[in-house]
């Protein structure tokens, strides 16, 4: 290919390669930076991500500042002295980059490896890649063009005119910038040469960087291509900052036969078990959370579950948040009647005790649990005089929200013509077990509806 500059076109002065400082280019000279603090706090005050003295385009947002900072800044095992690795017919400013191991003896051992500090190092690393990959497929017509790419890769990320997919950010060019290897996590690539495909040996050589998958699933628990297979494949694109979609439709409904002369506990069951490990990783191992969409056809025998699922746990984290409430206040009252009693002989009795027997009506009446009543009695008895009710809100990161499930997948159903069709016309529309489908196809019958 041949590359022509478009916005690096005005650059003059001559290209040097900066050994030291390989993510330093003349292309940074058409721009402004500046060393901005990143910090990102909780509603309540506490901290939950902090870095000072990152280098940014000066135009850019606070909030672009904060994402490329902590989310995409590589935040370990980058090698504070790098040199370029000599590859035959490579350029010296396109080879990938090691870590100087000479340089690193010098240093402490627990000073050998840092951070990126700066989005130059981000852009270079990114650029530098593409344009590698590039240079050993034979895409370039001349190094010229391979410059010209590289130059106007590195302008139009600075410049936000163009961004790849998180999963680049977070793995793409790790390997050719500092040497980042990784280990195997079981991908697989095809060989450009051989086109075999390969068990990949580590992470990073051959990256994950494509943003979303789908995935398949069988009526299966523990075989390759089953239910916690699958949950073991998500987990790896998870892990690397991708996305997965699977239609859950093969699964079997609730209720229905298995093999070995039970039921099957339904499809809803291992969606949240899904759904929990989804909640569990950390994308592309920083702070960002999963991508994880969740499909079913609405034949499904579970499909009304499916569809109330969130509604539902919505209602529960209500119930969460109203009841904390409740039994932190009815709590602190019986305390106080409790305490408040000098009388030693009825101040535990609540038969004698007027106040406290009427903070244990008041609680009655909200549904505190006697059991929960008399414990704050016991408690009382010993000498405490409070004890410590969190008060759960409703914010989508609290701990209301972690307790439920459906909280980390995007849910929809499949609509075919012929639902449309029986809406429009006002018909039924049958739901089916998944063995009698499966049972009808074998025997080439129609099968029997499970539900209408």
């Amino acid at each position: 290919m041949r590359i022509n500059r478009f916005y690096t076109n005005q650059i003059k002065k001559e290209f040097l390669f900066n050994e030291e400082k390989p993510w330093e280019s003349r292309v940074w000279d058409l721009l402004e930076w500046e060393w901005k603090t990143s910090k990102i706090v909780n509603p309540d005050g506490t901290v939950v991500f902090s870095m000072e003295n990152i280098e940014i385009p000066k135009q850019w947002s606070q909030v672009a500042t904060d994402i490329i900072a902590q989310k995409y800044f590589r935040k370990a095992g980058v090698p504070v002295y790098i040199k370029p690795y000599p590859e035959e017919g490579v350029p010296v400013w396109l080879q990938r980059r090691v870590p100087d191991e000479e340089r690193l003896k010098q240093l402490p051992k627990e000073k050998q490896y840092t951070h990126e500090f700066s989005a130059k190092q981000v852009f270079t690393r990114l650029a530098g890649a593409w344009t590698y990959w590039g240079w050993k497929h034979h895409y370039f017509t001349t190094e010229e063009d391979a410059l010209a790419y590289y130059e106007e890769m590195l302008y139009i990320l600075a410049n936000q005119i163009g961004a790849p997919n998180s999963p680049q950010w977070f793995n793409t060019g790790l390997y050719w910038a500092y040497g980042i290897e990784g280990k195997g996590q079981g991908h697989y690539f095809v060989e450009p040469i051989t086109k075999e495909l390969v068990r990949s040996e580590y992470a990073y050589v051959r990256p994950q960087p494509h943003a979303c998958f789908i995935q398949s699933v069988k009526d299966d628990l523990v075989n390759e291509g089953g239910i916690m297979d699958l949950w073991v494949k998500e987990a790896r694109l998870f892990k690397y900052g991708s996305g997965t979609g699977t239609n859950f439709s093969n699964i079997r409904g609730e209720g229905e036969p298995l093999s070995g002369g039970g039921k099957s506990s339904g499809l809803m069951s291992f969606l949240k078990i899904g759904d929990r490990a989804a909640g569990a990783i950390k994308s592309g191992g920083t702070t960002r959370r999963a991508a994880k969409m969740v499909c079913l056809d609405m034949d499904h025998p579970d499909i009304e579950s499916f569809i109330d699922w969130k509604v539902n746990e919505e209602y529960k984290v209500l119930d969460l948040v109203v009841g904390s409430k409740l039994v932190k206040k009815h709590t602190n009252q019986i305390f106080k009647a409790i305490h408040e009693e000098p009388d030693l002989q009825i101040k535990y009795d609540y038969h004698k005790n007027q106040k406290l027997k009427k903070a244990i009506i008041e609680a009655k009446k909200v549904y505190i649990p006697d059991a929960f009543i008399m414990r704050i009695i016991e408690l009382a008895k010993q000498g405490i005089k409070s004890i410590e009710i969190e008060e759960l809100t409703t914010d989508w990161q609290s701990e209301a929200y972690q307790t439920v499930s459906g909280q980390n997948s995007n849910n929809s159903v499949r609509v075919t013509n012929e639902f449309m069709q029986a809406v429009l016309q006002g018909k039924e529309w049958h739901l089916y077990w998944r063995t009698e489908l499966e049972k009808a196809k074998q025997e080439n019958r129609k099968p029997k509806p499970y539900k209408t």
